[in-house]
């Protein structure tokens, strides 16, 4: 029996990608994505599309009781420096939408729930090099309170009701396809977009910010993995903490240098440098590699050279 998946945020930087790997696994009919507003990007076009609040739920009802999906991807949430904006909201869209999206799994019968977490559940007390799976959980941020409240409630409902919820903490993602979401880390998306247009940058973290990053590709093949290991090698239901390459914005800058030599950056720290400042500058994720194997495949030098290839194609395809 072919898996009936519902994809919910799908119009996001993780939940595009996500969507356009799951078509080509299990057909554009058995996907289902879902966000608030539906995206002009083609791909939403081949297979079913819901418009879901999920803090509305009668949507939710509607949804789970139309599709019936066996496995879950929720990734609706307001990123960091968009929910220190808004406290309040952040808290209400992460938390209040993750109760009612796990009830109306359990509620159902949905087999299997990814929900992702964050680096954001680290904060000022955690070990900052090689920030081991079990640590220091003392977040300053509402974004990275909400990831680790989550987090206890994903353990929670697996000990409770026995949902098999499973998650996995992003660094900060790095894609070509979508733009940036309001996350502190998409500094790193943003600076190829204007190295290929303008030729410089303006950065709003300093440049010895060292946080950890991935590349989407990476990301989105740790949530599929993850999702698809069997039960017996998922041994933590709160999160697993995944790596992928470290640097700051002066390494990034170096590494651009080498395909386009006239870039530039300058910077100009904002309020998000005090959420960085927070965060670890790197992750051990051997805990994710010994129980389901996960391994990054990008370093600094493929991902610098991916996403500007890919850029340029996408700026001759504009032009």
């Amino acid at each position: 029996m072919a898996e009936k998946i519902l994809v919910i945020g799908a119009c996001g930087q993780v939940g595009t990608e996500l969507v356009e790997n799951l078509q080509k696994v299990h057909g554009g009919a058995n996907v289902v994505a879902s966000d608030i507003r539906k995206s002009d990007n083609p791909l939403f076009d081949n297979g079913p599309f819901e418009i879901l609040d999920v803090l509305d739920n009668k949507q939710i009802a509607t949804v789970f009781a139309t599709h019936k999906p066996t496995i879950v991807y929720h990734l609706a949430a307001m990123l960091s420096a968009t929910a220190e904006a808004n406290p309040k909201l952040g808290w209400q869209l992460n938390m209040d939408g993750t109760f009612s999206i796990f009830d109306a799994c359990i509620e159902y019968d949905v087999k299997r729930i990814f929900w992702p977490s964050s680096i954001a559940v680290f904060g000022p007390t955690t070990p900052a090099i090689m920030t081991p799976q079990s640590t220091i959980l003392e977040p300053n941020t509402i974004y990275g309170i909400t990831k680790l409240a989550g987090e206890r409630y994903c353990e929670y409902y697996h000990a409770r009701y026995g949902l098999d919820v499973r998650s996995i903490r992003y660094p900060g993602l790095i894609g070509w396809k979508s733009l940036p979401g309001g996350g502190t880390t998409d500094y790193a998306v943003d600076i190829f977009h204007k190295a290929l247009h303008q030729g410089k940058y303006e950065c709003y973290l300093n440049n010895e910010t060292t946080l950890p990053m991935m590349h989407m590709e990476d990301a989105v093949r740790a949530t599929l993995e993850i999702t698809d290991a069997p039960t017996t090698q998922i041994k933590i239901r709160s999160s697993y903490n995944i790596a992928g390459v470290s640097f700051n914005p002066d390494q990034l800058t170096a590494e651009i240098q080498k395909h386009i030599p006239d870039f530039s950056i300058t910077y100009a720290p904002d309020h998000r440098q005090k959420i960085a400042d927070s965060w670890p500058q790197s992750i051990n994720d051997s805990v994710a590699n010994q129980q389901w194997g996960w391994n990054a495949k990008y370093n600094l030098e493929k991902l610098v050279v991916n996403m500007l290839d890919n850029l340029k194609l996408t700026l001759a395809v504009e032009k």
